[in-house]
């Protein structure tokens, strides 16, 4: 926008500078107001979805953890199936922690900002779209009145030069007739020097209408864009702060970034079981001594998934841990390979 002094624009009812278009203006700033609470709204509803996620998911877990334990499963299997259940408790908690961000926190941030941003009147509305009308009115108002002066000028100009060419017209055809008398023709004649008396006087006042109003011009823009800046500002404002609150809001929605779903798959991931040891007792990515109990094996066992181990009745193995609720302990053979077996299979070798 520049204060050049050009209203070219005027002939276009969609223009800014048009009397009364400065309320599009105006409008934004209830706009903003009723978009805060729109984005309040849209969070809340969200924090429902995801409150009653986590509840399916949370009953889900409790219905299927209940049975797996009466099933048939055993062994490592039926760990992982838990550690599936698991899961969901977790990505559960999750999503209960989204929705007590969404309906808190973030709801509260826009509540708070609009508070601070808008501020109502006693007498309803904002007093910041009050003095954005009030400011719009009091810069258009000494230009409407000169663009006013200039339509009514531009009317009475027309209708001047209307007059003048009729009264022209019916001069020509007293000429003509050759049944009008000269004072008969004397008078038309008068009568169109009259009107282009009248017509230049018209046409005077409304050249001096345009004047004025062109040397307004400047100082009008200048007044409404000063006003315009004021509510443009606000309007970023606004925007960036809007921009804000949903950047935090899809940092909150990337559940990838948290580490329990990083780490919620561990319970049952290969990757999670214990590196490989040599014989020596040397692992073969860190040189740690593995520390555990000689027990010897009461009888013959052959592992059923990868992770278990196989041994025959009498043979020596390294017991790396307490047995787990399933039945479970982890061991070492002497061959240096590392994985599960029954707890109730070995003894524990006298000292």
């Amino acid at each position: 926008m520049s204060s050049n002094g050009d209203l070219s624009e005027l002939g276009s009812s969609e223009s800014f500078w048009e009397p009364g278009n400065y309320k599009r203006t105006v409008k934004r700033i209830d706009d903003g107001h009723r978009l805060c609470n729109e984005l309040v709204t849209c969070f809340q509803e969200r924090a429902k979805i995801e409150k009653h996620y986590a509840l399916q998911l949370s009953d889900w877990a409790k219905r299927w953890r209940v049975v797996v334990e009466k099933g048939p499963q055993y062994g490592t299997l039926e760990k992982a199936w838990h550690a599936f259940m698991q899961a969901a408790d977790r990505l559960s908690e999750l999503h209960m922690e989204l929705r007590e961000q969404l309906a808190g926190e973030d709801s509260e941030k826009v509540r708070s900002w609009q508070k601070e941003a808008f501020h109502k009147q006693m007498m309803g509305g904002f007093r910041e779209t009050k003095d954005a009308d009030d400011g719009f009115r009091k810069a258009q108002k000494p230009w409407v009145r000169k663009l006013k002066e200039v339509e009514s000028t531009k009317k009475s100009y027309h209708q001047a030069r209307k007059e003048e060419w009729t009264a022209a017209n019916r001069e020509a055809h007293a000429k003509a007739d050759p049944t009008k008398s000269q004072e008969e023709v004397r008078k038309y004649t008068t009568r169109v020097e009259r009107c282009n008396q009248d017509t230049e006087k018209v046409k005077e006042r409304y050249s001096k209408a345009l004047e004025e109003l062109n040397r307004c011009n400047p100082r009008y823009m200048e007044d409404m864009e000063q006003v315009f800046d004021l509510t443009q500002e606000a309007e970023r404002k606004r925007l960036c702060f809007f921009k804000d609150v949903l950047l935090d809001i899809h940092t909150h929605l990337d559940l990838s970034s948290k580490d329990r779903v990083k780490d919620y798959s561990s319970d049952w991931s290969d990757d999670e079981s214990p590196k490989k040891v040599a014989v020596n007792g040397v692992g073969e990515e860190e040189e740690e001594q593995v520390e555990g109990v000689r027990v010897k094996a009461l009888y013959d066992y052959t592992g059923q998934e990868a992770d278990e181990l196989s041994f025959k009745a009498g043979e020596e193995l390294l017991k790396l841990g307490e047995e787990d609720e399933q039945g479970w302990c982890k061991g070492q053979l002497s061959n240096g390979q590392i994985g599960l077996y029954p707890a109730n299979y070995v003894h524990v070798i006298a000292s």
